[in-house]
């Protein structure tokens, strides 16, 4: 398991700081300027793995799988060859779907993860939205997590400029997704531009962590939330909203 709690994406060492000040719990590390799990620099990385020195789990986003497996593996490899000396490698790496659905996605999933560094957890991402980015249904992405050694379903959204997870499905369909990755002992994260309103519904699905960028960066009106910079006073929000008692919207 990655870790239970909020995860921070972050795009650099200072955005670390802040994370960590406002109580993040896993810190993931992304380019948001290149798309949903935008793949950030090596360099970027590694600086990142510095700034977290152990504190909390880190992770990493690779981008899209259609990118191919063997640029994503030489990335990965990029990143090994950088993480300072006897700094802890990521504890998970994730690579989207998007334009795989009608291809051999099972296949390169498997091939991704035969190249992840040692302890790193396996990964499989469905996206909410995946009727508009042709993306495998989630309902199929779990069945092949379970049968290919996943250890973590991550749902999100792939078209950060369209609606929400809450705003791309019904909670009840959510919940359904929830419950079958559990059915099969995955662990589940929740992201999707989730706001700081809707962090208690996200709770309220049962996941181990819900993913955030977007709700904790402050940022000028009218620019893509995501651009912004991590805040800690928002991620001490983000943290704090608590898990509701009792849900019964479905």
């Amino acid at each position: 398991m990655i870790g239970r709690g909020v995860l921070v994406s972050v795009r650099n060492a200072v955005e670390v700081v802040a994370a960590l000040a406002g109580g993040a719990h896993v810190i993931d590390v992304k380019e948001p300027a290149r798309g949903s799990l935008g793949r950030a620099a090596p360099e970027a990385v590694a600086a990142v793995a510095a700034a977290v020195a152990g504190a909390v789990p880190w992770t990493m986003a690779a981008g899209e799988l259609a990118a191919g497996v063997e640029p994503l593996a030489d990335w990965i490899a990029a990143v090994g060859s950088l993480l300072p000396t006897g700094a802890a490698g990521p504890a998970a790496v994730k690579a989207g779907l998007a334009g795989m659905a009608g291809r051999e996605w099972r296949e390169g999933l498997e091939r991704l993860h035969a190249a992840l560094p040692a302890g790193a957890a396996h990964v499989a991402v469905a996206y909410a939205d995946f009727d508009t980015v042709a993306a495998p249904a989630p309902p199929d992405v779990i069945a092949a997590a379970a049968a290919t050694g996943c250890t973590m379903l991550l749902v999100d959204s792939s078209d950060k400029r369209g609606p929400g997870l809450f705003g791309l499905r019904r909670r009840a369909e959510i919940a359904g997704w929830v419950a079958e990755a559990r059915r099969h002992g995955l662990g589940v994260a929740l992201a999707g531009r989730i706001s700081l309103p809707e962090i208690p519904a996200a709770w309220s699905l049962g996941p181990d962590l819900v993913a955030l960028r977007s709700a904790v960066c402050s940022n000028e009106p009218g620019r893509d939330a995501r651009l912004g910079s991590v805040s800690a006073a928002r991620v001490a929000a983000a943290v704090a909203a608590k898990r509701p008692a009792k849900e019964s919207d479905q």
